[in-house]
């Protein structure tokens, strides 16, 4: 399969789109990685070259083997970058990945942990979603789906199946067949702007009483629950918020593993976690954003950490 990876980003998560791009070539990704960005790229892609074939203005690639590429995409966007990610997909599926038979948007704090060739099978039966840990039971009765269902009203839709988990915003999958659900998600974008107060450029600006309290990810379910294309779900081991996972580690909240003083929070009672050692499990190579010297020091500060997290833990 023809498959493409995008993602977006800004400042400091470029230390993240490093690992993330190592995690999909160990594991057996070739091909195209599509990077959004706004403000300064770091030292590290300034081999990119300029690309006018991507009919993307400002856009650059980095070679960084033959079956590899990542393609660096200015974003003109008064967006936050998470609320941007509709847009992004349908603009590339349009334009630079219009060859792909599949389009995979990952946050920037994540890596893969399987083979790549599990995820193109997965996206054949639909688009790829995986639950969230925090409130991931949420029933059709639910108060927030019966909101929702106002807010499918509104933009012309029908409840097409029944939902029982929330998702998570950090990761789909897109067949080409099933490019649907991104216009549909995007709909509901524009749908929440317009009519439910949805501030496009905030991420989480009220509380889980507000319709889209979490903005693109809200979103994100809501088109799960009217579109028309078939979908696939995967617990939320599926991003290693469980243990028992196999296919990726999402490192959700601050710091980022990249800025996490490992020995200092384990003296504090809290004990690296399972995406904070996948991350640097990916960080040396074929893109390294940090030199020998560091990778090697923080990779011995997660062990010392996790010695004192089976001595010490926080109550």
């Amino acid at each position: 399969m023809n498959s493409s990876i995008c993602t977006l980003f800004e400042k400091h998560f470029h230390h993240g789109i490093a690992g993330l791009t190592n995690s999909l070539y160990k594991n057996g990704f070739r091909g195209n990685v599509y990077v959004g960005y706004r403000g300064p790229l770091p030292e590290w892609c300034s081999p990119a070259i300029l690309n006018p074939e991507l009919e993307w203005e400002g856009a650059t690639t980095l070679n960084v083997y033959e079956d590899l590429k990542v393609h660096f995409l200015p974003v003109n966007t008064t967006f936050h970058l998470t609320n941007y990610k509709p847009d992004f997909m349908i603009r590339l599926f349009n334009g630079p990945a219009k060859k792909s038979i599949s389009l995979s948007y990952f946050d920037p704090d994540i890596v893969i942990k399987c083979n790549w060739s599990f995820f193109e099978k997965w996206m054949k039966h639909g688009v790829a979603l995986v639950h969230e840990i925090i409130a991931t039971d949420m029933p059709p009765s639910h108060p927030i789906r019966r909101m929702w269902e106002e807010v499918i009203e509104k933009a012309g839709q029908k409840v097409t199946r029944q939902l029982y988990s929330y998702i998570n915003g950090g990761f789909c999958g897109v067949h080409r067949d099933y490019q649907e659900y991104l216009t549909v998600w995007k709909k509901i974008m524009d749908v929440g702007i317009e009519h439910f107060n949805l501030a496009p450029d905030k991420f989480m600006p009220t509380d889980r009483t507000d319709p889209f309290f979490a903005t693109d990810q809200d979103a994100m379910n809501i088109a799960a629950m009217c579109c028309h294309s078939p979908i696939s779900e995967i617990g939320p081991e599926g991003m290693d918020f469980i243990h028992g996972g196999w296919t990726m580690s999402h490192a959700v909240g601050s710091p980022k593993p990249w800025k996490k003083k490992f020995i200092l929070s384990a003296l504090k009672g809290h004990s690296p976690t399972l995406p904070e050692s996948a991350y640097w499990k990916c960080v040396d190579g074929p893109i390294q954003s940090f030199s020998s010297s560091v990778i090697k020091r923080k990779r011995l500060s997660l062990k010392v950490a996790s010695m004192i997290g089976r001595i010490y833990q926080k109550k």
